[in-house]
């Protein structure tokens, strides 16, 4: 259970793409109170992953366990694959007083809002336009060509749920974009900053 004196909750998604973990990774170097809750995934990590890290990386089994002991609060299937966030890696956050950011989509957006005890402030990001979210996708060089067309292919289907969210930024530059969630924070807690 949270109160606006405690921990707070700051969920970033946005089309597959459009910024939204490297914004996180940038509050999280900024912030010292608030860790990103690292998800569970049965996806192969991408040759810069770290288990723990960015992911918790399980096989398809793991995860259905998971699923079956009620250890999610969210879990989805997108692009064949499913993540989830952990109940106990979320509550031990909160017990030791950090803040926490969700890099989840809309789906985990939807079913974490049902949890009225969690204090989410919910930030969703847009590309500057689908042309340039296809730029950024084949330039950041991660992903097949095959993934690459599903995530365009399933752009359509993400930003008609920024309605769920209540603040909608457009990351037509990283800085400004991220300068923007930063009022966000500033306005909603006083964090302990780095310098």
């Amino acid at each position: 259970m949270t109160t606006k004196d405690e921990s707070i909750m700051i969920i970033l998604s946005s089309p597959s793409g459009a910024g939204k973990t490297t914004i996180a990774k940038k509050i999280q170097q900024k912030y010292l109170n608030f860790k990103i809750s690292v998800s569970h995934t049965t996806r192969k990590p991408r040759p810069n992953e770290v288990h723990g890290i960015d992911y918790f990386f399980v096989s398809k089994n793991e995860f259905q366990k998971k699923i079956e002991n009620n250890e999610f609060y969210e879990y989805a299937k997108i692009f064949d694959n499913y993540y989830g966030t952990s109940k106990k890696m979320v509550l031990d956050l909160i017990k030791n007083k950090k803040n926490v950011l969700f890099d989840i989509d809309w789906q985990g957006t939807k079913k974490l809002s049902k949890f009225k005890e969690l204090n989410l402030i919910k930030i969703f990001i847009l590309p500057p336009s689908k042309k340039e979210l296809e730029k950024r996708l084949t330039q950041r060089n991660q992903d097949r060509k095959e993934s690459v067309n599903k995530r365009l292919k399933s752009y359509a289907n993400d930003i008609v749920h920024w309605e769920d969210y209540d603040y909608i930024i457009t990351n037509e530059d990283l800085e400004n974009c991220f300068r923007q969630i930063e009022k966000i924070i500033e306005t909603s807690i006083k964090p302990v900053k780095l310098n």
